[in-house]
C-alpha cells in the first residue's frame, strides 16, 4: 500500500524581494526574501537558501529523534550545525554540498557505538536529504557528558 502524504504551503509578495510563507495547519508565518549577496536581496530574513540547509539539518534531528527512541538510546543533548555551498553548476546557482555537523551528548560511553551507528542509520534515512540533489557531507560527534567541558 502506497503512503502519501502533502504539506500546503502559500507564498503572498509583500515587495521589493520578500513575500511571506504561510500554512493553512500551522500557526506562525515565515518571512522569506533574496539573501542580500544576490540584487535587492534582504538582510535579516531567511532566504530559501536558507530554509533549504535548514530542511535538511532539522529532518536529521527528527529522524535521529525517532530512531533514538525506537533503539531506546538515552542521551542528554543534541544539536546540529550545518553549512550549505550555493555555487553554479552548469551555468545555474545551486547548493551544490550541505555539511552537517551534529554533536550528540550521552551519558554513558558505552553508549558511544550505539549512538554513532544511530546518528549515522538517521543521515541515511533522512527523507530531505534523499530528496535533494546536493552532496550531503557528514561529521558527526558524540560526547560523554562527563567529558564535556562546563
Amino acid at each position: 500500500m502506497s503512503i502519501a502524504h502533502h504539506y500546503d504551503i502559500s507564498l503572498s509578495f509583500d515587495h521589493g524581494r520578500k513575500g511571506t510563507l504561510s500554512s493553512p495547519i500551522l500557526n506562525h508565518t515565515i518571512d522569506v526574501a533574496t539573501p542580500p549577496e544576490f540584487p535587492g536581496g534582504m538582510p535579516g530574513i531567511w532566504s530559501p537558501e536558507h530554509l533549504l540547509v535548514a530542511a535538511v539539518n532539522s529532518c536529521l534531528m527528527t529522524t535521529f529523534l525517532a530512531i533514538a527512541e525506537n533503539s531506546k538510546l538515552p542521551f542528554s543533548g543534541f544539536r546540529s550545525d550545518a553549512s550549505g555551498k550555493l555555487e553554479m553548476v552548469e551555468g545555474k546557482y545551486m547548493i551544490s554540498e550541505i555539511e552537517l555537523r551534529p554533536e550528540l551528548t550521552i551519558v554513558d560511553e558505552t553508549l558511544r557505538e550505539k549512538a554513532e551507528r544511530i546518528l549515522q542509520k538517521a543521515e541515511a534515512a533522512c527523507l530531505i536529504s534523499n530528496s535533494v540533489r546536493s552532496e550531503i557531507v557528514f561529521h558527526p560527534s558524540v560526547q560523554v557528558l562527563s567529558s564535556v567541558p562546563n
